[in-house]
């Protein structure tokens, strides 16, 4: 199933896609809801984020051929950053190139939706916790990671955590192929078969952490490929399964 968050004449709703169409959902979609009967077009909505997390728990260096890319060794253990929730944005939502900055970058990643609250939980169990899969862009300010020296700052600034277009409860996250498009250009293309560590003992290994909420989401690396974007630039980020999350970049 493949659920949305969207505005319809100033009010925001939550729906199913289903048969090209949006049924509205009422209730709360980690919990109780019910699918009513109205059936909207596509074209009649404007696409919002599909969930609201509390944070984003984002990893790096979790694809082989990126932590090549970066002349850096494979670690360890998952290396855990955050992303702040005022940095979530959804579909066609603009991308702003903060004024503090010189070189803005695209990381087309898988997001992992959280369903139920967890903490402590084993590899084993980490499937029953996720809701679904999305997909995320962890814009970077790539030339302000270097200078700090940590990720706060680079990862942070508003608008810098697009996701969408939905959430899909069918993808298989060991298989699913990720490609990045700038401009219509293909930069990163591959399957999260590269995964360093894959997302049921990532899922556990950042619940021995943090607890996780319903509607968290979990950043799971990106791949080889990354590159700057400019004010103007269209960027798409498109996972088998889950479909094509796009946003232009816009000056400050």
């Amino acid at each position: 199933m493949k659920f949305i968050r969207f505005k319809k004449e100033g009010r925001i709703f939550q729906g199913l896609l289903s048969g090209g169409k949006v049924l509205v959902i009422t209730g709360d979609i980690f919990s109780n809801y019910s699918v009513g009967k109205v059936r909207l077009d596509l074209a009649d909505i404007t696409l919002l984020a599909p969930c609201i997390p509390s944070k984003i728990v984002a990893v790096g260096l979790n694809y082989r051929t990126h932590a090549r890319e970066m002349n850096m060794a494979i670690p360890d253990e998952p290396l855990l950053f955050l992303k702040p929730s005022t940095a979530v944005i959804g579909p066609e939502a603009p991308i702003v190139y903060p004024a503090m900055s010189q070189r803005v970058d695209y990381e087309g990643e898988l997001g992992v939706v959280i369903g139920k609250t967890c903490t402590n939980i084993s590899e084993t169990d980490s499937p029953s916790f996720i809701f679904g899969y999305t997909c995320l862009n962890d814009v970077t300010a790539r030339d302000l990671q270097k200078k700090d020296g940590q990720f706060t700052r680079a990862k942070g600034f508003d608008t810098f955590c697009p996701i969408g277009p939905c959430i899909d409860t069918e993808v298989d996250p060991a298989d699913a192929r990720i490609e990045t498009r700038l401009n219509g250009e293909l930069r990163q293309e591959t399957t999260t078969g590269d995964f360093i560590c894959p997302v049921y003992p990532l899922v556990a290994f950042i619940s021995q952490v943090m607890t996780l909420l319903p509607g968290d989401v979990i950043a799971t690396g990106t791949p080889s490929g990354i590159g700057p974007m400019q004010p103007g630039d269209e960027v798409e980020i498109h996972i088998s399964g889950i479909g094509t999350l796009r946003n232009r970049v816009a000056a400050a």
